[in-house]
């Protein structure tokens, strides 16, 4: 069975390729969810960028099959940004939703809250100081020179019971350099190292705030390399003409990536597969032994992160603050209600940013995937298709794309739990392609799937190009079309091992610099 799986697998992967039929026109291309929505814009702290979610293996027990879901919030996150850097927001609420993969519905949640940023003898060893991470080295995680360190609690959430699952969980400090964080770099360039293949090889911060929890969840929490990578800045200079590679369809990597030698911060959590409530669904290319776009069944969830704020925050003048000794006041005079409010939720990447309306992008943002059949539109009549259309005399359907239907709603990552871990990039086998690749996995009734977006998504899958070459090619996908913004790869490597993302830039010297 194993030799025939081999071989119909091979004959699949190389009817796909033999298909494949170049376009000459110019790519335009668009950020994962960087700058989504006018109100999440305006917050940075809660603004998520990516998510993504795949089967792979318990950082500590290669026995073990996990759902990894990586979460990155906090866009364009700048790693010399002295003297406080960023940090998780004290007031907001960062969750992880598993779902039903075809209602959207939460089944499993896990909520993260991170303690107070504000001045205090509880978050700081020393107040009378400017520098917030201290004199440096910092040798261990929370160590004497360590001088603010951030902690967090979790919580898990079952249909209606909640209970905390970890508390006082630490998360590691901000890359400052060299003199002050030198175990995230090479001691001669200064450069952040990453790309770990095993987990003794990442840095020493990183394996102090990796923490196995009693429930059998390992979570982790921090400032990690944007992974992200695309030609923002030429797209939206009216697609500046080095957009356009000399083979005419944007895939010589001849781009700048716009999201060069930023960070972000993550929040990250691995779930034993066995833990996890499953259901059948329709997935879109989850068959790829049958015509594009191979809709078959699988079996699996759905994935997507929210931030949510108070929904009442009074604030205090400073002599009204020190008059009042509530307990549920901080230090700054800030009192917030108990009652959250969401303010961003995101699962695949592209949908709000380059698919929905101004007049909805925030509208959705409030809304639960359970309501996305109001936002189906956007899927199905791809206002980017008619733009290409517009300006490079294309020919792309605008209309009944159900194709984009299948993936898009409800809004969450679609992930086959069914399947063996997946490749990661830095592997062999890895293509940031996926199934356009050649990469592919074989799920527990032997369909041929993606290693990749869109079934789930993976730190190094080019979604970029992934999600032009559905929009040039659907909804019949005969030929297929293959589009690029012509960025090819992240400006950091990967890790491959939990929490997977790249380590982030230092602030004295990362890949924005010359």
């Amino acid at each position: 069975m194993r030799t025939l799986r081999k071989h119909r697998r091979s004959r699949v992967v190389t009817s796909f390729l033999v298909a494949l039929t170049f376009a000459s026109s110019t790519p335009y291309a668009w950020a994962a969810n960087h700058s989504d929505a006018p109100l999440s814009k305006q917050d940075p702290q809660t603004n998520l960028t990516d998510v993504y979610a795949f089967v792979g293996t318990k950082y500590n027990d290669p026995a073990q099959k996990v759902l990894n879901v990586i979460v990155h919030v906090r866009p364009f996150s700048e790693p010399g940004d002295g003297a406080i850097y960023d940090r998780f927001a004290d007031d907001a609420l960062y969750s992880i939703h598993i779902t039903h993969p075809a209602t959207g519905k939460t089944t499993l949640r896990y909520d993260f809250r991170f303690s107070r940023v504000t001045p205090s003898r509880s978050a700081y060893k020393n107040l009378n100081t400017v520098l917030s991470y201290g004199p440096g080295p910092i040798v261990d995680v929370g160590d004497a020179r360590h001088n603010f360190t951030q902690t967090y609690t979790v919580t898990q959430t079952r249909g209606d019971s909640s209970k905390v699952i970890g508390r006082g969980l630490l998360t590691p400090p901000p890359n400052v350099g060299n003199r002050t964080t030198p175990k995230y770099n090479d001691p001669v360039s200064g450069m952040a190292v990453s790309g770990a293949a095993t987990f003794a090889a990442l840095d020493r911060y990183t394996q102090q705030t990796v923490h196995s929890l009693r429930t059998g969840e390992a979570v982790f929490a921090g400032p990690r390399e944007d992974g992200f990578y695309c030609d923002i800045p030429g797209i939206f200079d009216s697609l500046d003409p080095r957009l356009l590679g000399p083979d005419g369809f944007g895939q010589t990597g001849n781009g700048v990536d716009g999201f060069k030698g930023f960070n972000v911060l993550a929040y990250a959590i691995q779930i034993p597969v066995n833990s996890l409530t499953t259901f059948p669904y329709n997935a879109a290319f989850g068959d790829l032994a049958t015509p594009l776009p191979s809709v078959g069944r699988a079996t699996g969830v759905g994935v997507y992160a929210s931030t949510s704020r108070p929904k009442v925050t009074i604030r205090k003048g400073a002599r009204e603050a020190k008059d009042d000794d509530d307990d549920d006041d901080d230090d700054r005079g800030v009192r917030n209600g108990r009652e959250f409010v969401q303010v961003a939720r995101m699962g695949n990447p592209l949908f709000n940013e380059a698919f929905v309306a101004l007049k909805d992008k925030d509208n959705l943002n409030s809304s639960s995937p359970t309501e996305d059949d109001a936002f189906a539109t956007y899927a199905e009549n791809p206002e980017i298709a008619a733009l290409l259309n517009s300006v490079f005399g294309t020919t792309f359907a605008m209309s009944g794309r159900a194709d984009l239907r299948a993936v898009f709603i409800p809004e969450v990552l679609r992930v086959d739990t069914t399947t063996p871990p997946v490749t990661l990039a830095g592997q062999t086998e890895f293509n940031r392609l996926g199934f356009i690749g050649g990469d592919t996995t074989t799920d527990s009734s032997g369909r041929v799937k993606s290693s990749g977006w869109p079934n789930g998504r993976r730190l190094g899958d080019d979604v970029c190009d992934i999600g032009l070459t559905a929009v040039a090619s659907g909804p019949t996908y005969s030929p297929v079309t293959v589009l690029g913004d012509n960025v090819n790869a992240n400006d950091q490597v990967y890790n491959q091992v939990f929490p997977y993302s790249g380590t982030p830039h230092s602030g004295t010297l990362n890949r924005k610099d010359p």
